[in-house]
Parts: structure tokens; sequence; C-alpha cells
């Protein structure tokens, strides 16, 4: 999963990009609206973490902006704690609303749960037939044993199952996985999937020639 963050406060925009990363996301950040909106729209990101109170365009116009062409599920971070502020911002297309200061678990969890609601699934337990993918937890059990996958791997499973019936092409798969600092080939994701594929059963994982990846 790709996560967008917003935050025009330095210290803040990395600690939370660092701790969103030791949960497995790819992150991407901007210190302005500016910046922002430009990432905004040039990519399609799972959710965005979106502070209200920024130079150049305000959180607020950028996610006006956004909902004009795209469905991302956007997270407001903001100081503004007000009833009518945050009725202001849900009724600009804001999927959830956070006030500063702000308890990180929390966070986390109300990003899973609007990534997952963007996907259509209501819980956070996924059942594939013998195996269950927890995206609380970030475990996947194969028939109630617990399954060693490294955090890419994981990225993988969680990915194709939140989207399961679809194929996914390899171009969106490396695009939510990847951010804009690494350097990874893309083949590499031939080579994980083959290995998860071993972890969790040839067909778990189905090809698509010429298409992409499915978990049917």
């Amino acid at each position: 999963m790709r996560l967008l963050i917003v935050e025009d406060e330095p210290d803040l925009a990395r600690s939370l990009a660092r701790a969103l990363r030791e949960d497995g996301y790819a992150v991407d950040v901007a210190e302005d609206g500016a910046d922002g909106r430009f990432k905004a729209l040039a990519c399609d990101y799972d959710a965005i973490v979106l502070d209200w109170m920024l130079p150049e365009v305000s959180g607020y116009d950028l996610l006006v902006e956004l909902r004009r062409t795209k469905r991302t599920p956007v997270l407001m971070l903001t100081a503004r704690r007000a009833v009518d502020q945050r009725i202001e911002g849900l009724n600009a297309g804001a999927d959830d609303y956070l006030a500063k200061p702000f308890d990180l678990q929390e966070l986390r969890a109300r990003l899973r749960a609007i990534i997952r609601r963007s996907a259509g699934q209501a819980r956070d337990q996924i059942e594939i037939g013998n195996v269950r993918v927890d995206t609380w937890g970030k475990t996947v059990t194969h028939g109630g044993e617990p399954v060693p996958l490294t955090a890419r791997e994981y990225q993988i499973v969680e990915y194709l199952a939140l989207r399961r019936g679809k194929t996914i092409s390899r171009t969106e798969l490396y695009e939510h996985l990847f951010d804009e600092q690494e350097d990874s080939l893309s083949n590499l994701l031939d080579v994980r999937v083959s290995l998860v594929r071993k972890k969790l059963g040839a067909d778990f994982i189905v090809t698509r020639r010429g298409q992409g990846y499915c978990i049917p």
C-alpha cells in the first residue's frame, strides 16, 4: 500500500512517515499544498493523510480539487477541532477526520479502515479458502498456521486480497508497493510473487498472461 502524507511540520511529517514505513507502507511526503496537489493528482495512492492548514494551497482546497477526479481515501489531520470545521472537511469529501494532537495507534487504525472501505472490505480478516489475511496484525495464516512473509510479500498478498477476483497489472502493483525514494526493479515483483506461491500454494496467486496477477 502506498500513502501520501501532506504535512508542513517537518518533524511530524518525518515521524509519521517513519512509523508508517515500519508498518510496511510505501510512503511519499509533501511539505506544502502545491507539492501535495501535484503528487495526489499524479499518482493513485491507497490513502492520503492531509493537513488542513498548509502553505501554497490549503488542505481543504486540495481536497476539493482532488474530489473532482479521484476517490482516493483521505484522512484529514489538523488542529481545527471545532465540530463545524470537522463537518466542513467531511462535506468536502474527507473519509475521516483526526484532530491534533492525536494517538498514533488511532491514526493507524483509521487509515486501515478507510483503505479497507475503499476496497469494499468491512472487516480486518480476509478469508480465502484456508488462507486468512489479518490486515490489523499484518499477518497471514494457512490452515491456522502462521506463514512467515516478508513485509513486501505481505503487501503483495494484502493488495491482491483486498481486490480479490480483479486482475491487477504488474505496473499497478509496482506503483502501490514502492514509494518515490525507492529504486527497485519491477521484475523483482515476479520473484516475490513466486516466493508467496511457495508459501501459500502454487494456485494462490494466478498469473493472467499479458494482464497481471489475480487472487481468484
